[in-house]
């Protein structure tokens, strides 16, 4: 089986955020995955909270990485960002109105597995999907109060 890996470079800024979820979109379209759009939402949404995370959280550079196989090939989509900072990843539990906090949640809920591991003097996290299972298609900002048991974010 074929795996091709693509890479994006991040800056710490919160508006690298966007460009990482368009840069994403392209690569998921490009890779064959334009006929299964709740897959590459469900991934682009993953991206967009691993970056942030990555963003807001450290303040350092970033970099994203997809590996996925050939558009014949079921198989796992792996999302990877990788961060200069040793701090490890801290699931928070957001309560009510917070604006923050779910990130990890949401990493947790959609991913079919998820992890950090210590990369040179920062870290890597990452996520998988498996191709081929029914993935839950991400919910819409109105939605995810039910989603995440009443909770608005």
């Amino acid at each position: 089986m074929q795996v091709l890996q693509v890479q994006l470079e991040v800056g710490p800024d919160p508006a690298e955020v966007g460009r990482a979820r368009r840069w994403a979109r392209s690569r998921l379209a490009g890779s064959g995955m334009e006929d299964d759009e709740s897959l590459a939402e469900t991934l682009v949404l993953l991206i967009s909270e691993l970056v942030t995370n990555a963003v807001v959280h450290t303040g350092c550079p970033a970099v994203l990485r997809m590996l996925f196989g050939s558009a014949e090939s079921a198989g796992t989509v792996r999302v990877e960002v990788a961060d200069t900072s040793c701090r490890p990843p801290r699931p928070r539990h957001a309560e009510g109105e917070d604006t923050g906090g779910r990130g990890l949640e949401l990493v947790d809920g959609l991913a079919d597995r998820w992890g950090w591991q210590p990369e040179g003097a920062g870290k890597r996290i990452w996520c998988e999907i498996d191709r081929g299972v029914p993935v839950p298609a991400p919910v819409t900002p109105g939605e995810q109060s039910d989603a995440l048991g009443g909770a608005r974010i």
